[in-house]
This record gives structure tokens, sequence and C-alpha cells, in this order.
């Protein structure tokens, strides 16, 4: 193996791992529980990225736990849209 072919595969190698590392969260089947769930489990809710699930931390720790799941929609960047999309994925407990 050429020097440049050897550099060229630690370079794919490198940019495989790093594109591993900043994948997406996987999307799972099991309910979330808005009033529980960490800014990690949030983001695999679709439409909800980092900055939301944060957001979304925030207000209930601002405003106490969600007493429905349209009151999500309070949360800035969350509208109506969001909402519906996850609507079967959300719990409240």
């Amino acid at each position: 193996m050429t020097r440049n072919s050897l550099l060229a595969t630690l370079c794919l190698v490198l940019c495989l791992f790093t594109g591993l590392a900043h994948a997406e969260p996987e999307m799972t089947d099991h309910p979330i529980n808005i009033n529980t769930a960490t800014v990690e489990e949030l983001r695999a809710l679709e439409g909800i990225g980092e900055s939301k699930a944060r957001a979304i931390v925030a207000y209930r720790e601002n405003h106490g736990p969600f007493q429905s799941e349209a009151e999500l929609t309070n949360v800035r960047g969350i509208g109506e849209q969001i909402l519906s999309k996850n609507t079967p994925r959300i719990t409240l407990e």
C-alpha cells in the first residue's frame, strides 16, 4: 500500500467514525414521558433537536410538569405540526 492510499484510508475511517459520533438519535417506538425525559430522550421525537429538547426541559423546570400534550406548544419553536406528529409517542405520567 502506498503512502497516499494509506493516508486516504485513514482519513476515510476517521470521517466515518466522526459521522457516527454526530448521528441523530434513533427513533424509538416506546412512548416518551415529556415530564421526565432527558434532552437525549426528547431528541428522539420527530422535529425535536438539541435546542428544542433543551427548551422543553427548561420550560418544565420553570413551569412544573406538563398537564397536557397541548401545553407543549407553549415551548418556543414547537407548534401544532410538531405536536401532531408526536402525539402518539408522547405520554404524561
